[in-house]
């Protein structure tokens, strides 16, 4: 073959190879473009996006500016003293490039565009969202006892999303569920809005009341917790609007006692989320927690959206024992004031009289009508949890090692020890992972360093520190103590 020969294949490959880098090229700029038409246009000056501003001016490079903005530039410009044909000749003085000003916005602060001419549907149809007793059932599988908030979670939920499915307001206008959750620290309320949230495929934010202060002062805005929602959504509005907001902590928003100062992070806040609430449109930020000028900003409604709020109210039990007392301190048949110091069950005795003199104002009260409570745990609670739901902390370890071939047993005595343990911590069912997790730590590190080991079993001695766990080598019929 002749060098002219070569010279001209080699050609005919360099033309190939542009020609397939101009095709990959044009399927990027094809797959971005389509990406950005499920996105709606934001404005370059005021960030607001085309849903809210209306229809956009389009510039070069990508570069969208509303009507308003651009009406607001114009006057500007005619009203004001300068002449703009001289600044050409001015010295220290560039003109604007807009090549510069290419228009680059994250896409966790884009907001997915409403598709035209389609209706709002539910994220849940009337036909397929589960009754009561089938919620209930499905939460059994995961959290362990609080028969009664189960339940109430459950017809409460089902209610709402009911609602939110028919839209019906017609004359009679369903109010929403907006739910109260009382129990002490560890005792599942997380848990339990997580696995309903999980359940019902929705979206779900999680905050936390102690991080909320007033418009204005250092922490965040209320309208913070609308826009973690509409993080949690993708940026969905529509889909953000049926979703679940759950407020931990909110006893902290109680009001403050004897304060001479202003009350921003206590009962403002508290009368900042009345409309919340209730139902009203709120202007959120897009991909943010707090508003500035180069954030987008998004219009949501929170009627649809169900709020649920806990707290371990700490005092409230004292502010129950008092009313109790006083009511049954006179006369023959008065009450010992020390009756209800062992009563476990005291806080499902709880009335709004009681929340209020904590310091929840009535406004607030009144819009969440599902007040209930949850069990402080026992050692029988706790051994449960230990072992029969799905996700069993147990089952989790037992996952573990049987990855690497080996058995994990726990024997009754050292489930009852490892459950009296956590009852002294006083941490409801958290303290349970940091307990296992500690005595778990040595048998971790050392499986993985002998292939003979067959099976593990945990034992009360290993767990009170008097003995160790028994081991059982592949083949043997008798375990030996480590």
């Amino acid at each position: 073959m002749s060098d002219q020969d070569n010279k001209n294949e080699n050609e005919v490959e360099k033309v190939e190879d542009t020609q397939v880098e101009v095709e990959d090229t044009q399927v990027e700029v094809e797959d971005t473009k389509k990406d950005d038409d499920e996105y709606e246009k934001v404005c370059f000056i005021c960030r607001r996006p085309e849903s809210v501003a209306g229809k956009m001016i389009e510039l070069p490079n990508n570069i969208c500016v509303c009507s308003d903005c651009m009406q607001k530039s114009f006057d500007a410009m005619s009203n004001g003293q300068i002449d703009y044909s001289q600044l050409m000749n001015m010295p220290g003085v560039q003109i604007l490039n807009m090549a510069d000003m290419e228009q680059n916005i994250p896409k966790q602060q884009k907001v997915k565009k409403k598709k035209e001419g389609e209706e709002k549907k539910p994220l849940i149809n009337i036909k397929d969202i589960p009754a009561p007793h089938k919620i209930k059932a499905k939460l059994d599988d995961y959290v362990v006892g609080q028969e009664y908030a189960k339940k109430a979670m459950a017809v409460a939920v089902y209610n709402h999303y009911k609602r939110v499915a028919t839209d019906t307001m017609d004359d009679i206008e369903i109010e929403k569920s907006n739910m109260l959750m009382i129990g002490p620290t560890g005792s599942g309320k997380t848990y339990l809005v997580k696995t309903l949230a999980r359940l019902l495929d929705v979206p779900l934010a999680i905050t936390d009341a102690t991080s909320l202060t007033e418009a204005g002062y250092i922490g965040d805005d209320i309208e913070s917790v609308v826009s973690k929602l509409l993080a949690a959504a993708e940026n969905d509005v529509e889909k953000a609007e049926q979703g679940i907001i759950f407020i931990d902590e909110i006893d902290k928003i109680a009001k403050k006692k004897n304060s001479s100062q202003r009350d921003v992070s206590g009962e403002s806040v508290q009368q900042g989320m009345l409309k919340l609430l209730e139902g009203s449109d709120v202007e959120v930020p897009v991909g943010a927690n707090s508003k500035n000028a180069m954030v987008p900003l998004t219009t949501v409604n929170t009627k649809n959206i169900l709020f649920i709020c806990g707290g371990a109210f700490p005092d409230l039990e004292g502010i129950i024992k008092e009313r109790l007392t006083k009511q049954s301190s006179i006369g023959f048949g008065a009450d010992l004031k020390d009756k209800y110091d062992h009563d476990k069950t005291i806080l499902e005795k709880v009335t709004t009289e009681d929340l209020r003199n904590f310091g929840m104002i009535p406004e607030f009260l009144g819009r969440l009508p599902i007040v209930f409570t949850l069990q402080g745990m026992n050692e029988d609670m706790l051994i449960k949890i230990l072992k029969e739901p799905k996700n069993a902390i147990l089952k989790q370890y037992q996952k573990l090692l049987a990855l690497d071939e080996v058995n994990l047993l726990f024997d009754d005595g050292a489930l009852e020890a490892i459950a009296k343990k956590a009852m002294k911590k006083d941490t409801g069912a958290r303290a349970l992972r940091a307990i296992i997790e500690e005595f778990m730590l040595d048998i971790m590190y050392e499986i993985p360093k002998d292939d003979s080991i067959g099976q593990v079993t945990i034992t009360r001695e290993y767990i009170e520190g008097t003995g160790g766990p028994l081991i059982m080598l592949r083949g043997q019929d008798v375990a030996r103590i480590q």
